[in-house]
C-alpha cells in the first residue's frame, strides 16, 4: 500500500505525448536513515510509489537527495551504506522503472573506484522507462564541512566524463543537479546551454539536522524554493523542479533531522505550477514547453544575448 499522502497536481486529461512534454512526479515524504533496514524500507516505498505514480500517468518520478540511505549519515556510515551503480539496490530501482514503464531519478550513496582509489559520492541515478541507465550524476558542489566529511566531489578526474549533460525522457531534455547546487546560477545556466528543458534538483533542505559531528544546526536551511528556483527557471527559460523531504528523519528510532517540505515545480516564466505543503505529497505537473511563448518582446532571450567575451 502506498504511504498516506496528499496528491497535488497540475495536469491535463492525458499525459503529454512524446516530444510535447512530460508528466513529472516528485515524491515528498518521510523515512528512516543510516541503517540497512532503512535502505530496505526506502526501497519498498520507492517500488510502491512507482506503481502508484504510473497509474496516474507519471512519466518521470523523482525522489529527494540520498533517498535510499536517508540523508543523515556519518563518514563511517556513508562508507558502509554506499553501493556501486550496478549493485542490488539500483537493480531494484531499474526493475521498478521497467515494470511500471516510467523514468525514475533515484538519489543514492555511490561507491566507485575512480583514478585508482575507492571513492564515495552523493549521486543520482536516472533510469528511463525501460530501466536503462541514462545518467549517473555525482554531486559536484558539496555543502559545508559536513558533506565534505562524508563524500568526494564529482568530476575531478577525466575518466568520469563531463559533469553536465542532458538526457531525453519522453522526448524532453532533462538535466540533473543536487540540493546545494540549486543555489549556483552557473550550474543551471550550464545545463540550459546544453539544451535542458527541465532541470531536476533532488534536495534535503532541513529545519534542523544533527551533523556527523553530533552537533545540531543552529538555523533552518534557506527556503530557495520561492526565490532561486523560480529565478533559475525564468532566466534560463526552462522548467525547474526541486524535490525535498518533509517531516522527521529517524536513525534507529531517534529523530536526527526535520525537513522543510518545500518541493516545487516551476515553469519557464518563473511561474509556480505546483508547490507542496510540509506533508507527505506526490506532486505532479505536466511540463509543456509549447505552452510558453517568449518572456520578452521581440523574442529576446538571455541565452542569445550573453556577452561571453566579458566573462
Amino acid at each position: 500500500m502506498v504511504p498516506h499522502h496528499r496528491l497535488l497536481s497540475y495536469t491535463l486529461t492525458q499525459p503529454p505525448a512524446a516530444g510535447e512534454g512530460i508528466r513529472l512526479g516528485l515524491w515528498q515524504g518521510t523515512g528512516s536513515a543510516a541503517t540497512a533496514d532503512a535502505v530496505e524500507e526506502n526501497l519498498l516505498r520507492l517500488e510502491q510509489v512507482c506503481a502508484h505514480a504510473a497509474s496516474l500517468g507519471v512519466q518521470l518520478l523523482a525522489f529527494p537527495e540520498l533517498y535510499l540511505s536517508g540523508y543523515i549519515v556519518t563518514p563511517d556510515l556513508a562508507r558502509q551504506l554506499a553501493e556501486p551503480l550496478d549493485g542490488t539496490s539500483l537493480q531494484r530501482v531499474a526493475a521498478a522503472a521497467r515494470r511500471n514503464g516510467l523514468a525514475v531519478a533515484c538519489p543514492y550513496p555511490e561507491r566507485a573506484v575512480v583514478a585508482g582509489e575507492e571513492r564515495f559520492y552523493d549521486a543520482i541515478a536516472l533510469f528511463d522507462h525501460s530501466g536503462r541507465l541514462l545518467r549517473n550524476y555525482r554531486k559536484t558542489h558539496l555543502w559545508g564541512p559536513d558533506e565534505k566529511r562524508c563524500w568526494h566531489p564529482g568530476y575531478l578526474h577525466p575518466e568520469e566524463g563531463p559533469a553536465f549533460s542532458v538526457h531525453p525522457v519522453n522526448g524532453i531534455s532533462v538535466g540533473l543537479l543536487n540540493c546545494y547546487e540549486a543555489e549556483f546560477p552557473e550550474l543551471s545556466r550550464r545545463l540550459a546551454l546544453e539544451g535542458a528543458q527541465l532541470i531536476l534538483i533532488p534536495t534535503a533542505a532541513d529545519t534542523w539536522a544533527e551533523l556527523s559531528t553530533g552537533q545540531r544546526t543552529t538555523q533552518p536551511y534557506p527556503d530557495v524554493s520561492r526565490t532561486l528556483v523560480p529565478a533559475h527557471a525564468f532566466q534560463n527559460g526552462c522548467f525547474v523542479a526541486y524535490a525535498n523531504r518533509c517531516g522527521e528523519e529517524h536513525v534507529n528510532g531517534q529523530v536526527k533531522a526535520a525537513y522543510l517540505g518545500n518541493s516545487i515545480i516551476c515553469g519557464p516564466h518563473g511561474d509556480t505550477l505546483v508547490a507542496a505543503r510540509a506533508e507527505p505529497t506526490l506532486l505532479m505537473a505536466d511540463c509543456l514547453p509549447g505552452d510558453y511563448g517568449p518572456s520578452h518582446p521581440e523574442n529576446t532571450t538571455y541565452l542569445k544575448d550573453r556577452r561571453t567575451d566579458l566573462y
